[in-house]
């Protein structure tokens, strides 16, 4: 599990992050907002609006921290800050709330199905750049979900339907003739007593301090940037620096007031400006070229992105120090060997950083570093490294997706190619499933029939002639014992997100090669910049379940065609992504074309990985008689330690599920037995877990529960080390099989407990798989029969309430 999902999992769900400080003045905003907070306001949206750097996200964890107890379902922190596109606010949600969905339809619609029966409260801060989509999700959130509130940071007010809406103002300052103290004092001289011990607001003190926040117009964000500068100036200077520059910036400023850009302007340089004046000039540059980072970013990912000119790579670490001293950069809140800045101050770097000129460079530099990692994650996906892949990307996960975005929005069309293909092979493995869905489309815009994503193969829909569809583990063909002999067969899980406290991998380069230069072993395949992405479609569509991939398709002339490996390992992507969602149309196309790719590329690896998609298809639309000789077929090349090693170990678990179909278990366990085998040989770990998973159902319906448990926990381990949530449910919910079997119905129970808490988190019990229901049903209705309904409802309850580590001791240990 991730930490984000962990978080659902504390005796307080929610990811509120630690008050690190105490909070400063506002009682009676405070006061209001956790009553209105605290009451349940009839559903009504909250907004704080205010001008950046005026406290709003501060106010809003202040008082959601407060009122948290009216929220059993936990309070959510939503940061919108990175993103460029109102679409991706459901899914924004979806992240922090640590949902893993698999299916195809609008990301709101998952949200709107998890929450309808939760109380709980959003906080979307940062709303001011995409108020559209917020509206939008805050709207269908209120039809649907009348226990979920929702609280808005922005710096205009969003417009949510119903809103009530609370301004933000700066913090009051002492008033010189009465000598009424002011919340602004109060909170620079909390603030500087952390840099200078023993700091007290004596007369002289007093009246220093008070000039100081009117000078910064009682602006929280500016008053402790200002504070964080007693470390190296005395409170007099900061005084006389801070006079001066108000005057010129009135100057400049007087005429403008009415003009809304400048008027931003103007609040931005207020709170920030004057301390970036304060910095010397390699700071300055290294503050707006750090602006290009989304989330927070290393110290490695720094130097590559942002060395260059007159800042040297080694002089990266020192400036960075500097700025952390001055708190423009933070330690980031979940890792501390990662940084981060505050929105605010990312803008006003990313503004210094345009009127220098350098804006579209850093952000290729940018894009280039992580095209660089996915390619290091790419190469190296199929050996020991895996596992400290899967943590690297999730922790950059921002960042990448920034970077592939940017890539998309440009003009190189083979680079774009390229990393959306990487990176949505790698989240489909370890990561949201449908951010890879979304850059894969992009990248192969033209060549994906239109209409597709039905999804109908996963959830027991029926194709005419095939029978019901079923996931990777199918029916028992007539005469074969029930499903609860072979306990719910999963198809392979949707990954979690867990950051990790700062992995890195081995061998990234520090030394930022120029912006546009050939990173080192990179393809330049692809065709010109400037070609179009092939209108190749299938002559025949996959909908009605009657076209096989690779049938005979009218092809488009060759040079539309993007040829190279990047288009194969894109095609490939998305149609593995396709068959985890039960699309069965998109899959049959990827299949197809991606097969046409990989015999032009002339890669037998890559050959043997693209017969997963067509034998899944066939799988999945009930027909393994015929996927048994597609995924058998030799010749077998050498396992290569990239994805498409990978690729080729999951055509053996394809091959194990179609034997489970046709009731021939030992030739399914020799097809697992073998892909675990070469697993452990490499240090593999996703397809591992599923193998040791077969082999446990095979071992469970054979009568050997103490093997089947042996393996189960295994694979729990494995799915746990690679943040799939639907493997690790579905391998707890045949454990829990396993312990009836033993005659352990206590047992039993608290591990339906614990599988609850995570199927919660996917959208849907046992992804609504027939078999894997009638399995959990089944397993049930042993376990109380063997204690009683009463001990099972109380050993139930105690696993759903379990803490996730001690929850899963639990799962791994034991008989």
């Amino acid at each position: 599990m991730s930490g984000k999902q962990r978080e659902q999992w504390e005796p307080r769900p929610g990811n509120l992050p630690p008050e690190a400080r105490r909070f400063i003045g506002r009682s009676a905003e405070l006061a209001w907002l956790t009553a209105e907070l605290s009451s349940g306001g009839e559903g009504r949206p909250l907004s704080l609006v205010g001008a950046g750097g005026v406290g709003k996200t501060g106010l809003a964890l202040r008082a959601a921290g407060r009122a948290r107890e009216a929220y059993p379902d936990g309070v959510w922190l939503v940061e919108l800050s990175a993103l460029r596109a109102d679409g991706l606010v459901p899914l924004a949600v979806m992240e922090a709330l640590g949902l893993a969905d698999r299916t195809t339809g609008p990301a709101t619609a998952a949200v709107l199905a998890w929450a309808r029966d939760k109380r709980l409260l959003l906080i979307l801060d940062s709303c001011e750049h995409l108020l559209a989509g917020c509206a939008d999700l805050v709207a269908d959130l209120t039809a649907a979900a009348p226990g979920v509130r929702v609280l808005a940071t922005s710096r205009v007010r969003p417009g949510l339907p119903g809103e009530r809406t609370l301004t933000v103002e700066p913090l009051p300052v002492s008033d010189p003739e009465t000598g009424q103290p002011g919340d602004a004092d109060a909170l620079f001289a909390e603030r500087a007593a952390a840099v200078v011990p023993g700091f007290a607001l004596d007369a002289a003190a007093r009246r220093q301090v008070a000039a100081v926040c009117r000078s910064l117009d009682g602006m929280p964000l500016a008053i402790e940037l200002a504070a964080a500068r007693l470390s190296g100036l005395t409170l007099g200077e900061l005084e006389s620096r801070l006079g001066a520059r108000s005057a010129r910036l009135d100057l400049l400023t007087a005429d403008g007031d009415d003009d809304e850009n400048l008027s931003r302007h103007h609040a931005l340089r207020t709170t920030i400006g004057w301390s970036h004046e304060l910095c010397a000039p390699l700071e300055r540059l290294l503050w707006a070229r750090l602006s290009v980072f989304a989330g927070s970013f290393t110290p490695e990912a720094a130097t590559w992105v942002c060395a260059g000119g007159p800042l040297p790579a080694d002089q990266v670490g020192e400036g960075l120090d500097r700025l952390v001293a001055c708190s423009i950069v933070q330690p980031g809140r979940a890792d501390p060997t990662r940084f981060r800045m505050l929105d605010t101050v990312r803008e006003y770097g990313a503004d210094w950083l345009r009127e220098l000129g350098e804006e579209e460079a850093v952000r290729q530099r940018h894009r280039d570093h992580y095209r660089r990692l996915l390619r290091q994650a790419w190469a190296e996906w199929n050996t020991g490294r895996q596992v400290t892949w899967c943590e690297r990307l999730l922790s950059e996960h921002a960042n990448v997706r920034a970077a592939v975005h940017h890539a998309l929005d440009g003009t190189d069309r083979p680079l774009a190619l390229e990393m959306a293909a990487n990176a949505g092979f790698l989240w489909r493995h370890c990561g949201p499933l449908r951010d890879a869905r979304h850059v894969l489309e992009r990248a192969l815009t033209g060549e994906m029939p239109s209409g597709g994503g039905g999804g109908r193969g996963v959830v027991g829909g029926a194709l005419p002639g095939e029978g019901r569809v079923r996931g990777l583990a199918g029916d028992p063909p007539p005469g074969e014992a029930p499903a609860r002999d072979l306990p719910g067969d999963p198809p392979p899980g949707e990954p979690r997100t867990r950051a990790s406290a700062g992995d890195a991998s081995s061998g990234e380069a520090r030394t930022p090669a120029k912006t546009g230069d050939v990173l080192p072993g990179e393809a330049r395949t692809p065709a010109k910049t400037g070609d179009v992405l092939p209108g190749e479609a299938c002559t025949r569509r996959a909908s009605a379940g009657d076209v096989v991939p690779g049938e005979a398709r009218t092809r488009a002339s060759a040079g539309d065609v993007v040829p190279g490996e990047a288009r194969t390992r894109a095609l490939w992507a998305l149609g593995a992504t396709a068959l985890f969602q039960g699309d069965l149309e998109t899959l049959a196309a990827c299949a197809g074309l991606a097969a046409d790719s990989a015999r032009e590329q002339g890669d037998p690896a890559a050959r043997m990985g693209v017969r997963y998609l067509e034998g899944g298809w066939l799988v999945l639309c009930g027909r393994p008689a015929e996927a048994v000789p597609v995924l058998a077929a030799e010749p077998w090349p050498a396992l290569r330690e990239d994805g498409f090693g990978t690729a080729q170990l999951q055509t053996w678990l394809v091959l194990s599920y179609a034997h489970l179909m046709l009731g021939a278990p030992e030739a399914a366990r020799a097809a697992s037995v073998r892909l675990r085998d070469a697993c452990a040989q490499r240090g593999e770990c996703w397809a591992g877990a599923f193998a040791d998973y077969v082999i446990a159902q095979i071992d469970l319906a054979q009568g050997d529960a103490h093997a089947a448990a042996r393996g189960l926990r295994t694979s729990i381990r494995k799915h746990d080390l690679m943040h799939n949530a639907v493997g690790l449910a579905t391998a707890l919910d045949t454990l829990a099989a396993a312990s009836v079997a033993l005659g352990d119905g206590t047992r039993a129970a608290r591990l339906h407990g614990i599988a609850h808490r995570i199927w919660d988190l996917t959208g849907g019990e046992q992804m609504s798989f027939p078999d894997l229901i009638a399995a959990r049903r089944a397993c049930e209705l042993g376990a109380r029969g063997a204690i009683g309904d009463a001990a099972y409802d109380k050993e139930y309850a105690e696993g759903r309430t379990l803490p996730y580590e001690e929850a899963l001791r639990y799962a791994t240990g034991g008989t």
